[in-house]
């Protein structure tokens, strides 16, 4: 898979201060925490790992390969680290799963012999509704 030490040790966190309600020291603490990481730069990936993220992330990352993620959940700025890296890890994880290869099935022929039993049923209680042609 990847080395997740090694992929945490190329993430880049900025401390930011957290919008909302926060008593007193709202305008002292810096407790949300912004994780950046470049997709393409990273040594911990290899390239088809780069390229399967690259693909299946494309609605997360920025012009320039980047993922940015923030975490404002806690007062606490330890904790939303924690809670960010764990987002990030698990995005990446998500990203690297394989999806399994559909099977093409064919239709039995029961089931098609049903379905169309059942329009000429349903076809046959129409025209019965019908008033009667008179010559």
């Amino acid at each position: 898979m990847f080395d997740e030490k090694h992929l945490i040790s190329e993430l880049n966190f900025k401390a930011v201060r957290s919008s909302g309600a926060g008593g007193q020291h709202v305008n002292k603490t810096a407790s949300k925490v912004e994780l950046t990481f470049g997709l393409m730069e990273s040594s911990a990936l290899s390239d088809e790992q780069k390229s399967m993220l690259k693909k299946s992330l494309s609605s997360r990352l920025t012009n320039d390969n980047g993922i940015i993620l923030y975490c404002e959940e806690s007062r606490s700025q330890h904790k939303n680290k924690a809670l960010v890296i764990e987002r990030f890890l698990e995005l990446i994880k998500q990203g690297l799963v394989v999806p399994k290869k559909r099977k093409k099935t064919k239709v039995p022929k029961a089931v098609k012999l049903k379905r169309l039993k059942s329009k000429k049923e349903t076809s046959q209680k129409k025209e019965n509704r019908k008033p009667p042609e008179i010559n």
